[in-house]
């Protein structure tokens, strides 16, 4: 299992490359970035990296706001300007983001994706794509020679999952435990596909104190339809029951479970004490 760290909400860009450069210093496989509502770019982070791992991620960039043939310029450009190593992550996002705060129709999100999935894929691998779709109609080509970058999906339901299967290299999976991979991701992931997980971390002497503060802090995210139904498979309460609570060895138990559960590529997001906690990985 290869092993990365990303940051929650980082305050500057300034952090971001301080924390990639922290990563390759500490030997970790990868360094992986997200697209917060308000928040700072990806790919734009990525390409800003001096030092870094040898990969680099999205977990993930959102769908609705990028037409794919942008998203696919700007990830190949990527891949040549930086030096390759790009995995690329997409997902459809939520409603509350792409339909309250951007205006746009979340309209039937599984199709969307599989539209999106399927005008981007061979555009990232230098095919020349000819669509007409319900949500895109593309023919075009990129004059772009570039590494294609792997290209990740975040799935967490049935159907999401076989979208992954069928189109995608693997799946990004957010607010999951090692059990709810082993029950519900790994079955449906295609045989040498890649699950890419995050886990949030919390070095703390009294886990079920700190999972209870942090459990009203994540409950907006509980209520979304996506992590909700991943929620209630698992008999899961809040997304704060994701997050692996305890000290050194329960970091390092947890680490292990994620890998048994066929976790490929660890995502390692400390909530604090970090320098402390990448040390246990390393």
């Amino acid at each position: 299992m290869h092993i990365g760290t990303g940051l929650i909400n980082p305050p500057s860009p300034a952090e971001v490359v301080a924390a990639a450069a922290d990563a390759a210093g500490r030997g970790l496989a990868a360094f992986w970035t997200n697209q917060n509502p308000g928040g700072w770019d990806p790919l734009t982070l990525l390409a800003s990296l001096g030092r870094r791992p040898a990969e680099v991620g999205t977990a993930i960039v959102a769908t609705y706001p990028r037409h794919p043939v942008t998203t696919a310029t700007e990830a190949l450009t990527l891949q040549a300007a930086g030096g390759g190593g790009l995995t690329l992550g997409v997902g459809p996002s939520h409603a509350w983001y792409v339909q309250d705060q951007l205006g746009l129709p979340y309209t039937s999100p599984l199709r969307h994706t599989r539209e999106y999935l399927t005008v981007l894929r061979p555009l990232l691998t230098g095919r020349p794509v000819r669509f007409d779709g319900e949500f895109f109609t593309v023919d075009t080509r990129l004059d772009i020679t570039a590494p294609a970058p792997s290209l990740l999906l975040s799935a967490l339901g049935p159907r999401m999952l076989e979208l992954a299967h069928d189109l995608a290299d693997g799946v990004a999976a957010a607010w999951v435990t090692p059990d709810m991979v082993a029950r519900q991701i790994a079955p449906r992931t295609a045989p040498g596909a890649r699950i890419v997980a995050q886990a949030v971390t919390l070095l703390s002497p009294d886990p079920d104190r700190a999972r209870a503060d942090f459990a009203g802090q994540l409950a907006t995210v509980g209520t979304m339809p996506a992590y909700r139904a991943s929620l209630d498979r698992a008999g899961l309460a809040n997304p704060a029951d994701t997050l692996v609570i305890g000290d050194d060895t329960t970091i390092t138990d947890a680490v292990k479970r994620y890998e048994d559960a066929g976790v490929t590529d660890l995502i390692v997001v400390p909530l604090n004490d970090r320098s402390r906690t990448l040390d246990l990985l390393t």
